[in-house]
């Protein structure tokens, strides 16, 4: 294959994320003398501006972090619970059978603020007002709109005029959808991080205190205090068709502060693969690694087409564990250490045939009996209906048709290594632009991370007030040798845990440096119901890039495998930051899909 990007080495550090200007920005912080962290923190922030229709102040994040001083790896845990007051029976109440997609019902306390100032406070050197400077920056002087955004824009227009005003007051400029490249300003966020750095200054001129005097005006003073009265004042149309007022309060933001936890993790070979816990869908790539531990996949060798049925059949059962399992574990039990053991690895790759299963079926961890909900027919809409309607009962953040295929435009990814050997990544999402309505005080739309809990009882990852929802959200960090090596993500939904896991064993099993293994033809599994509403399922279809050699192609149809072939050069943008353990220069790689995705070294 041709790679079309170099693999970029530097020494001072190398930051890799879904668009160039964050990537900009996270390196500007390295060369002011910050750390990993800090540069994550300060990307992350741009993000928030510059990427608005995938994620925003209202969304959440997970971050690992791996620290050299301490020699560990934590994770930051940015996905907030569901309120207390959403219960199921309060969705029964309201005629409600499958969790809505836009809306205020499905908002879930904003993790994405206090996950960013924990690891800031906890692991950073920087103060508060250097992190957000490049963000208000763009906010208030204004940023290129990419086109994926302009498109979001120009769908949901009609919402934005008649109903979602103040979203309307904020991306439509003189009552205009804007043009692709054109300068956006979001002047009203803007003041929101100032008058947030005020706040803690006016408290303290120490940077730990100014950081939690942060927190704090977030979460219990004037943000907090404005998405209460938004969410208890203002009946907003969502995706059931109807209005409704929200079920957040201020108290659920008051009663939350974001953990930092031991990640799941997993040896494969020399490496430790480190991932977060099973509120997210994380530890679907340790197990995907457990069972493909027994299979020898450099003799099949890489993008061969037993190695892509191999891999798809691994996949298939992993998931099916993940769609019976995963939940919140500090309510739900979730058996973890069984799920990842050896014997129980062994048994389910005995499961893995020559041909296709179109029906996997998760395991029985500790002889216990597994349940998968069966999602509501999607709704379908009716001959008077606007076009922006089916947009917004989608959970996802793309519009374009070919989007939930696709899983493009999804969520956002930074990765950074430094100088002193530290790694961090994080994935932030939630709270873009079609989400909910903009809450005119503040400049930003709530989360809907709520969409993907089940509305029945008993499943672990069932609606249930303070509950943490199952996130997508899955970065990654992996040690060789106890030693810091790549740091890594991807936006893409549900198909995170698989085009990361594609690049991964490319370095892994077959020596690719990580920008050609970014590069390389993508494919996923879409099997089980997707996470967002309206939980679409395609059971059996194994979707491929064009690229892929089409001898490969035949052979895997001839296995059952039905496939879906997309353009090529649609699946995922694949972020990494690392060490080359040859040389020890550091080093970045971002995938081109997309073409804003890019990686500096220095």
């Amino acid at each position: 294959m041709t790679v079309m990007r170099p693999a970029l080495t530097g020494t001072l550090g190398g930051v890799a994320a879904t668009h160039w200007l964050a990537s900009s920005v996270g390196m500007g912080i390295l060369e002011r003398g910050g750390n990993a962290f800090d540069a994550a923190v300060a990307a992350g922030f741009a993000l928030q501006i510059v990427e608005p229709h995938s994620n925003g102040p209202g969304g959440d994040v997970v971050i690992a972090a791996y620290s050299r001083a301490t020699g560990t790896v934590r994770i930051v845990c940015g996905q907030g619970p569901m309120p207390q007051a959403a219960s199921l029976d309060a969705f029964a109440a309201l005629g409600i059978k499958q969790m809505p997609a836009g809306g205020l019902l499905p908002a879930t306390v904003p993790g994405a603020f206090g996950a960013w100032m924990r690891l800031l406070g906890e692991f950073g050197t920087m103060p508060l007002e250097s992190v957000l400077e490049p963000a208000i920056g763009y906010a208030s002087r204004g940023y290129p709109l990419l086109p994926a955004a302009a498109s979001t824009i120009g769908a949901m227009a009609g919402l934005f005029r008649t109903e979602w005003t103040e979203s309307g007051r904020t991306y439509l400029p003189g009552g205009a959808v804007p043009a692709a490249g054109s300068r956006m300003r979001n002047e009203v966020l803007a003041d929101t991080y100032r008058r947030l750095i005020r706040e803690a200054r006016a408290k303290s001129a120490d940077r730990e205190a100014q950081i939690e005097a942060a927190h704090h005006a977030f979460y219990q003073g004037f943000v907090a205090e404005a998405i209460d009265r938004f969410a208890r004042n203002t009946e907003v149309f969502d995706s059931t068709g109807r209005r409704h007022r929200g079920l957040l309060t201020g108290d659920d933001l008051a009663s939350w502060r974001p953990g930092v936890e031991a990640p799941c993790e997993l040896p494969y070979g020399e490496f430790t693969v480190h991932k977060p816990g099973p509120w997210s869908q994380g530890p679907v790539f340790l197990q995907q690694l457990a069972l493909l531990q027994g299979c020898d996949l450099r003799a099949m060798g890489l993008g061969s087409a037993e190695y892509v049925h191999t891999v798809a059949e691994a996949a298939k059962l992993a998931f099916a564990d993940r769609e019976a399992w995963y939940g919140d574990p500090e309510q739900t039990p979730v058996p973890m250490a069984e799920l990842l053991a050896a014997e129980y690895s062994a048994e389910r790759r005995a499961l893995i045939g020559e041909r296709a299963n179109l029906d996997p079926q998760p395991g029985r961890p500790g002889g216990a009996e597994p349940w998968i909900p069966v999602a509501e027919p999607a709704e379908q809409p009716g001959a008077d209906e606007p076009e922006w309607m089916s947009h917004l009962r989608s959970g996802l953040p793309t519009v374009t048709p070919a989007g939930p295929r696709a899983g493009a435009g999804n969520t956002c990814t930074v990765a950074v290594a430094d100088a002193w050997g530290n790694l961090v990544v994080a994935v932030p999402s939630g709270g873009w632009l079609k989400s909910a309505p903009v809450i005119p005080e503040l400049g930003f739309a709530l989360g809907t991370r709520g969409q993907t809990a089940w509305l029945t009882e008993g499943h672990p990852n069932s609606l249930a007030p303070g509950r943490r929802p199952r996130t997508t959200l899955s970065p990654s960090i992996v040690l060789r040798d106890g030693a810091p090596f790549l740091a890594f993500g991807t936006p893409g939904g549900d198909q995170q845990d698989q085009w990361t896991l594609h690049a991964f064993l490319a370095v892994a099993e077959f020596g690719y440096e990580p920008q050609a293994a970014a590069e390389l033809p993508a494919w996923h599994i879409d099997h089980f119901a997707q996470s967002f509403a309206p939980r679409l399922s395609r059971p059996g279809v194994v979707v491929v890039e064009r690229s892929f050699d089409p001898a490969v192609l035949a052979v895997l149809e001839k296995k059952g495998h039905r496939l879906d072939v997309v353009p090529e050069s649609t699946l995922g943008k694949v972020c990494s930051a690392g060490v080359d353990p040859a040389t020890g220069f550091l080093r970045a790689a971002a995938g081109p899909r997309g073409r804003q995705a890019y990686a500096v070294c220095r």
